[in-house]
């Protein structure tokens, strides 16, 4: 009897199927995962982009770019490291390494012009406003965005529009989402790598278009 129920092959096509389709599953998932991790990756990227070039064209987050370029020799070009202003949000309160910074400045930067609120809330833009780098991440938060203004070796001092700065917009502790590999394996969420935005500042006003 023991033999005979040894040498059965009944429902063995069951098990090695059971097998199979929990392996191509979860590879299946993990793929999907994958690809979207690229998609949050790619937004990102697209985001500190769009906030590099919304804070050229915007006035400055740092309250003392303004008077930041040297004035003891007037038309003398500004030589770079002459000043160097980083802004971010810490522990919901915006602070720069120079003092204190404009936060209606930096929302403009965060989510365009749809200034209406003073936190990581994105509301979606209406007619002509320009979106902001919320609407091209969902996942971003004020204290993920740092922007910084320094001197490269542009401008003049005693300029009447002010110093032209390298504006920086750069992330910082962003991680990827993961839907199915956490769900199913526990998958931790993972760093997301540096990326910034490099870009020159222009007309440095809000109004600019």
């Amino acid at each position: 009897m023991l033999k005979r129920f040894a040498r059965l092959q009944d429902g063995a096509t069951m098990v090695e199927m059971a097998i199979a389709m929990t392996l191509l599953l979860l590879l299946t998932l993990g793929f999907v995962d994958l690809g979207n991790a690229l998609y949050q990756w790619n937004s990102a990227n697209k985001a500190v982009q769009v906030g590099a070039r919304l804070a050229a064209i915007s006035n400055p987050v740092a309250n003392g770019l303004a008077a930041a370029a040297p004035t003891d020799t007037p038309g003398a070009p500004v030589v770079a490291g002459a000043y160097s202003f980083e802004c971010g949000y810490l522990a919901g309160a915006l602070s720069c390494n120079s003092g204190a910074g404009d936060t209606a400045n930096f929302s403009r930067i965060f989510r365009g012009d749809t200034l209406a609120t003073n936190n990581d809330a994105c509301p979606l833009p209406t007619g002509s406003q320009r979106p902001g780098m919320c609407h091209f991440y969902p996942f971003l938060k004020r204290e993920n965005v740092v922007v910084r203004y320094a001197a490269t070796g542009l401008g003049y001092q005693t300029r009447q529009a002010g110093p032209v700065p390298t504006i920086t917009v750069s992330l910082r502790d962003v991680k990827f989402r993961f839907f199915f590999l956490n769900g199913l394996l526990g998958f931790r969420e993972i760093d997301m790598p540096p990326m910034l935005s490099t870009v020159t500042g222009e007309d440095m006003k809000s109004t600019a278009p």
